[in-house]
């Protein structure tokens, strides 16, 4: 078992009422490292008092399972014998209404580009990469959302 900690700090400004709904959403984030994050409220949702210039729990979360599955799709290529020169991915989640009705992240999508030195790996073994890393991807394990992974040539 693990835990994992993040600190968040939110301050009302001076002279924001609050009662009316009307106050930033901006805040931050700092994690175990030291590593201090701008935060927000997506402008998308609240868009008068976010910070656009902020990062949003919808871009964290889309982040997150990007992140997880960069990890183990890196791990498990290593452990392949291939070897991995670049990857990057250009991930999107999607916010709508879900079977219960309650708005919610219903599908990710990821869309990672990967680049090999030497020995390059066939659409099979790529695919497979794929799948063991998702499969294996603790965030994806932890969320009901429809999380995709539509790898770019």
């Amino acid at each position: 078992m693990h835990a994992y900690t993040a600190q968040l700090l939110w301050q009302r400004a001076e002279g924001e009422a609050f009662t009316d709904n009307r106050y930033h959403r901006a805040h931050r984030l700092r994690f175990d490292g030291g590593v201090e994050l701008p935060a927000s409220s997506s402008p998308l949702v609240v868009p008068r008092y976010s910070d656009p210039a902020a990062v949003d729990p919808e871009e964290m979360f889309v982040a997150s399972l990007s992140s997880c599955h960069m990890l183990w799709f890196l791990s498990l290529a290593a452990a392949d014998g291939w070897c991995v020169d670049r990857y990057e991915d250009a991930a999107e989640g999607v916010m709508a209404r879900n079977a219960q009705g309650r708005m919610a992240m219903t599908e990710v999508t990821l869309r990672p580009h990967v680049v090999f030195a030497g020995r390059q790996p066939g659409a099979e073994q790529l695919h497979d990469l794929h799948h063991r890393a998702h499969a294996a991807c603790f965030i994806a394990n932890s969320v009901h959302t429809d999380v995709r992974c539509e790898p770019r040539a």
